[in-house]
């Protein structure tokens, strides 16, 4: 067993979150892309990670703005005592903004709606707000559409005049669909920044490139780049040879105790609708972990996991539960470690190895990670 899996009292099941691997993350990836800015993405609980303990290590690796989907994500932050900048960008149609204003969070503004709103907000607190504009430059999600620029622009440069806000960013988000496809967002986002400039803002922050273009387009990366998959030590390649490359170790390493093991003859069915029948006398161990913790169900009779010293694949559906793991002639017993993925460079599964078991993608595994699923922090201070 690893160090780090061995490290203290194995729970039930638990991820494991190692936090100096966040702030070296953060840290070789400020280094590599050296841009002014670096936003590290802890929305949807730090994609699984924990969000507070998560944000503070990212700051401790030089990140110097926090970014989060809503607004609530932000102000579980503010509540933590976390004074760090804070973007938030998709919004309830009906969010006054209030909240956000008065906790210092800067608004992403896709709508002419939403920076009205923000304006207003900011008249009843009797305080400046922060906006950054959210271009849409071909994703067709969330963004201010192109045909809107410049009324919106031109809006916020009054807003700016009677200090009611300040704009202090301009941002995209690219399709990584083609290398083409990008360069050609990119053109239009750079009409966009210079339009907005036209109209007389100043924003401080640019910014298009997640953790994908972050790597392979430095012309992305303007003066802040936006890293959310990177920073927890995967990369957006699905590839976990490109992140050991640049020097990334996977933070969270999934794991718990085999909860039941049975020495069974050949032809014995296992798990719902009998998917998977032994085809020799086996050991099965029940790992109780199941689609109610985050486990993708099509990872069923694919996907593997470590235990009793080796890699061994899931036997038959997983269930809400748990799932059943078939280790032929290995000797396992009821509350030995199994790990179900980690990092790949210490002999476990990879979440980019259950993400092509489930036909799915690595930041999904991460981040559904749940349910009854304690996390554990570990090599750092989740409390600091």
């Amino acid at each position: 067993m690893s160090d780090r899996a061995a490290r203290g009292a194995i729970g039930f099941h638990e991820a494991l979150i190692d936090l100096e691997a966040i702030t070296s993350n953060v840290r070789a990836l400020r280094e590599r892309f050296g841009t002014e800015h670096f936003i590290a993405v802890v929305k949807a609980n730090a994609y699984g990670h924990g969000a507070v303990p998560v944000a503070r290590a990212a700051l401790a690796g030089g990140a110097d703005w926090l970014g989060v989907a809503v607004i609530e994500e932000a102000l579980e932050l503010r509540a933590a005592g976390i004074d760090a900048p804070i973007v938030a960008w998709l919004h309830d149609p009906d969010e006054r903004f209030d909240a956000a204003v008065a906790a210092g969070v800067s608004i992403g503004v896709s709508t002419l709606e939403q920076l009205r709103a923000v304006a207003e907000a900011a008249g009843r607190a009797a305080a400046q707000a922060s906006v950054q504009f959210k271009l849409d430059t071909g994703l067709s999600r969330n963004g201010l559409q192109r045909a809107d620029w410049n009324a919106a622009f031109e809006l916020a440069a009054g807003f700016e005049q009677t200090a009611q806000l300040r704009v202090d960013g301009v941002f995209t988000h690219l399709s990584n669909a083609t290398l083409q496809d990008d360069v050609d967002c990119l053109d239009l986002f750079d009409e966009g920044v210079a339009a907005a400039r036209a109209a007389g803002l100043a924003p401080g922050l640019v910014h298009a490139a997640a953790s994908a273009a972050a790597l392979r387009q430095p012309d992305a990366r303007y003066n802040c780049v936006r890293v959310g998959l990177a920073l927890y030590g995967l990369a957006p390649t699905q590839d976990p040879r490109q992140a050991r490359e640049l020097g990334l170790r996977p933070a969270m390493t999934v794991q718990g105790r085999i909860a039941n093991v049975k020495r069974v003859p050949a032809g014995t069915s296992v798990s719902y609708d009998y998917t998977y029948t032994t085809d020799r006398e086996t050991t099965l161990a029940l790992v109780p972990f199941g689609y109610g913790d985050g486990i993708p169900r099509a990872a069923s009779n694919r996907a593997r996991v470590w235990l009793g010293g080796g890699v061994h694949r899931i036997a038959g559906r997983v269930a809400m539960d748990q799932f059943v793991v078939d280790v032929g002639d290995t000797p396992v017993a009821v509350g030995d470690p199994v790990v179900l993925f980690g990092d790949g460079g210490e002999g476990f599964p990879t979440a980019e190895d259950w993400a092509e078991a489930s036909a799915t993608i690595n930041w999904e595994i991460v981040t559904r990670i749940g349910g009854r699923t304690t996390r554990r922090y570990v090599r750092g201070d989740a409390d600091a």
